[in-house]
């Protein structure tokens, strides 16, 4: 009898086992398909939207929106040539810096010939000054230490301005013996141009 109830009580526990599995299941399985529905819903409605096309076709536009090999080769070509132009470009403006480099050392040799030259001129014109204002003294003494009377002939001769130039350079006394034998035309005209340089000269 004792091996009998024992035996019941297993059965039970069993059977009340298996029926808790059961029911789990079962709770599992509606679940499921309370959450699987929804999402095949949203699934079929978004099929619809985008016209039945799947991930797979959707990868087709970008394949077409691709370019061709005819047309990269087309673009890669016009790059090419647009790189030509642009080196070609450069290069010729590489040779115009060149030739004005060339043309500013030209400038620059012929600015300094040209400084030379003008220094050149200005010793030559000093030196011819300076021979000159040394001819001119020289000549200034002759005619102080000439007797007046050969003196005053040759003055009779000379140009007016010419002249008063060397008196204006003599010692008074010389001066005075000369202008004392020229012609009273001659004298009058010497001394209005010998007064006329004393009167440009400032008094203050």
């Amino acid at each position: 009898m004792a091996r009998a109830a024992k035996k019941t009580r297993r059965f039970r526990r069993s059977g009340t086992l298996t029926m808790l599995a059961v029911l789990l299941m079962g709770s599992a399985a509606v679940r499921l398909g309370l959450e699987a529905g929804p999402a095949i819903a949203r699934e079929v409605a978004s099929l619809q939207e985008t016209g039945g096309d799947s991930p797979a076709h959707k990868g087709e536009p970008l394949r077409d929106a691709m370019p061709s090999s005819a047309e990269l080769q087309t673009m890669l070509a016009a790059f090419q040539q647009r790189e030509q132009e642009l080196a070609a470009r450069e290069a010729e403006i590489q040779d115009r810096m060149k030739a004005l480099e060339i043309a500013d050392q030209a400038i620059d040799k012929k600015l300094a010939a040209l400084e030379q030259a003008e220094e050149e001129l200005r010793a030559t014109l000093a030196l011819a000054d300076g021979a000159t204002e040394a001819d001119v003294t020289r000549l200034t003494t002759v005619y102080e230490q000439m007797k007046p009377k050969e003196a005053s002939a040759l003055f009779e001769e000379m140009d007016p301005a010419f002249a008063a130039g060397f008196l204006a350079r003599m010692q008074p006394e010389a001066a005075a013996g000369i202008m004392a034998g020229l012609s009273p035309e001659a004298a009058y005209t010497i001394s209005v141009v010998l007064a006329g340089r004393n009167g440009s000269v400032p008094t203050e």
